[in-house]
């Protein structure tokens, strides 16, 4: 059988025996008419008035957006929003990129992120997780450390946050609240809530809203400083919007999240010897960092002992920025990594990652084929690949000719997970 991986921004087509188990949501269909959509629910928001009734013609306007990382369609969000926000002057507006402990964005990439117009005539500003002169204390949490978020988002009048909601490795679910906490927080803030308890915590998992102390510190954050609108949306495997949520910042977001989970998550029968997945294509997949979202949702049906291969284009390297790449070089394997990370002298921001990648390859082997080097690939204790079917070849040696393969086309936007029986648990 034949089948596309999202990979990049062209695709992978793979041709694999036809036992291979295809692992995909039915893929809803765009809105036909997105921007009607996305105005209606403006003015018709989930528990709030209308947005524009809601915003004086003097308030100071804060739209908090994803970063590059994320294909939010942030060129059809934002200038909606500053077109139902007429009344108010574009000097009024500023827009924060949450980028968390991400780097910073260029003009270009702006461009590409909002249209030109936008970037021409808005104030546009990137989170500083490092600079404590553009964050404000805002007391502490209850999780164990000061709540700092980004200054012109504190001190603005009205502050709305964007996003787009999919199932998020360790959150439940990303958009809402993950949009202010972490992305645009403090990095001692940032840390916390990414610490290795929080991380490792089994509640910390894909599409898991009940107990996740990560969504439960992400939202007691926001309610120290809360957004008084929310935009997100949900987005096909095109990237087209699928449908929208906006207005009050929970209630919106847990009827999106139940609307994902509902469209997202796929039963399997049983773990499988190989799995195969992608990490969602541009622009997820523009680095090795990102890319253990697609290795941790592969890990929930993949067999003790299985291989997982995943396909991420990484044309954004590791990357070379950030602590990701470096603190592989303090451990050999994947276990001495968790080792070290659990103890808690260890702090290291991106250590939340590695992690995660790190209790995938304890549990199941993992390639990685991208447009990396083979030495990079195995620095970070992963194993390279230029063939995936040729990879598949050479694994029936070490399971046999009844080898099974599940296939992830759509990476960590689909939640695949096996039912408890027998009185086995699944591992997460």
């Amino acid at each position: 059988m034949e089948t596309t991986l999202l990979y990049g921004k062209e695709g992978l087509k793979l041709r694999l025996p036809e036992s291979a188990f295809i692992v995909e949501p039915n893929n809803l269909a765009g809105l036909e008419d997105d921007e009607q959509a996305l105005l209606e629910s403006l003015r018709k928001p989930i528990g709030t008035p209308p947005l524009k009734e809601m915003v004086k013609p003097t308030d100071r306007v804060a739209i908090v957006i994803s970063d590059i990382t994320r294909p939010t369609p942030n060129d059809k969000l934002v200038p909606l929003l500053i077109k139902e926000l007429d009344h108010v002057p574009l000097r009024n507006f500023v827009i924060i990129n949450g980028t968390g402990t991400h780097r910073d964005q260029t003009r270009e990439e702006f461009v590409q992120m909002l249209g030109e117009w936008v970037v021409d005539n808005v104030r546009i500003i990137n989170n500083q997780c490092h600079d404590n002169e553009s964050l404000v204390n805002l007391g502490r949490s209850r999780f164990g450390c000061d709540v700092c978020l980004n200054k012109e988002y504190v001190e603005a009048d009205f502050r709305i946050v964007t996003g787009f909601i999919e199932p998020h490795f360790f959150a439940g679910f990303s958009g809402g609240p993950k949009g202010i906490m972490p992305g645009i927080a403090g990095i001692e803030t940032i840390m916390t809530f990414h610490n290795a308890r929080m991380i490792g915590d089994p509640r910390s998992t894909w599409g898991n809203m009940v107990d996740n102390p990560v969504q439960e510190m992400t939202r007691e954050i926001n309610q120290m400083c809360k957004p008084h609108f929310m935009l997100n949306v949900t987005l096909n495997r095109e990237k087209e919007i699928t449908n929208v949520f906006a207005g009050e910042l929970y209630e919106a977001h847990d009827k999106g999240c139940a609307f994902v989970k509902e469209h997202a998550m796929i039963q399997c029968e049983e773990r499988f010897d190989v799995v195969i997945t992608s990490n969602s294509g541009y622009p997820l997949d523009q680095n090795l960092y990102q890319a253990v979202k697609g290795m941790s949702a592969a890990h929930k049906i993949v067999k003790e002992g299985g291989t997982i291969i995943i396909a991420s284009e990484c044309s954004d390297g590791l990357p070379d920025h950030g602590n990701y790449s470096k603190i592989f070089q303090f451990a050999q394997t994947p276990q001495a990594l968790l080792d070290l990370i659990n103890d808690p002298e260890f702090k290291m921001f991106d250590q939340w990652q590695v992690q995660k990648q790190a209790v995938t390859q304890v549990w199941a082997d993992v390639y990685v084929y991208s447009t990396l080097t083979d030495e990079q690939v195995r620095g970070a204790i992963l194993e390279p690949t230029h063939d995936i079917e040729g990879t598949l070849e050479a694994l029936k040696e070490k399971y046999g000719p009844g080898m099974t393969i599940a296939v992830l086309p759509l990476g960590p936007l689909t939640i695949p997970y096996v039912e408890e029986r027998r009185g086995h648990i699944a591992a997460r």
